[in-house]
């Protein structure tokens, strides 16, 4: 019976990270997009975000070897369970697929919402690797445990450059509000959302991986700093 806990926990666990990994770096193509716009002389505030979009790839290939290892394929988990979808959809009222970015790119106060949203998006991910490298069941996984360890030690980069534009530009940081809807959506996530798909035995698997329709060199793994 615990066996079979550990292996339905790590699973459910694997196949949400899965999902936010892969929709952080497709997501994080369309700031590029609209920074290379808005900013083209900022090159080091374009480098910073292409190296966190190449973080985000990173961890994405991470677990889906680490499932691959395991014989298994992921829970078809969908937006509902993914922090940033539900951060864009309560700020900017429209899911982030339907997010106008050339009105992201016109206008600064929509930038400087979508730069404190992806800050504290990810300042959740690095508190919530902490606790999760403390689970008695991911630390019983040395690969699991290993994934987390360099996720832990990427996350800081990935809110510095949108705090950075924050800052550099005069613009404020989050209020207690702000804040408050990414408790509510991480607490939402696990006491909620997280015990429901755990429970739920007619969930399916994925038949095949998010990134299957991308250009074959995007696939490809980049080389983790840490290897260069």
């Amino acid at each position: 019976m615990l066996d079979w806990f550990r292996e339905r926990y790590l699973l459910v666990l694997g196949s949400i990270y899965v999902y936010n990994e892969h929709r952080g770096y497709t997501a994080i193509d369309r700031v590029i997009e609209a920074v290379r716009v808005r900013s083209p002389g900022d090159g080091a505030l374009i480098a910073a975000i292409e190296d966190h979009r190449r973080d985000e790839r990173k961890h994405y290939m991470m677990f889906r070897r680490w499932f691959e290892q395991k014989g298994w394929m992921p829970l078809d988990v969908d937006r509902t369970f993914g922090h940033i979808d539900r951060f864009v959809e309560i700020i900017f009222r429209t899911p982030i697929d339907r997010l106008d970015t050339q009105e992201v790119i016109d206008r600064d106060e929509l930038f400087e919402r979508l730069c404190r949203v992806i800050a504290l998006t990810e300042r959740r991910g690095f508190r919530q690797v902490e606790t999760l490298l403390a689970n008695r069941f991911v630390g019983g996984d040395p690969i699991l445990t290993r994934i987390f360890q360099i996720i832990r030690k990427d996350e800081p980069s990935h809110w510095a450059p949108y705090e950075g534009w924050l800052r550099d530009h005069g613009k404020r940081t989050p209020r207690w509000w702000e804040r408050a809807i990414d408790g509510f959506i991480h607490s939402e996530l696990l006491f909620i959302k997280l015990p429901a798909l755990f429970l739920n035995p007619w969930i399916a698997r994925r038949t095949d991986w998010p990134d299957a329709h991308e250009p074959d060199g995007d696939r490809m793994a980049p080389r983790s700093r840490a290897a260069a």
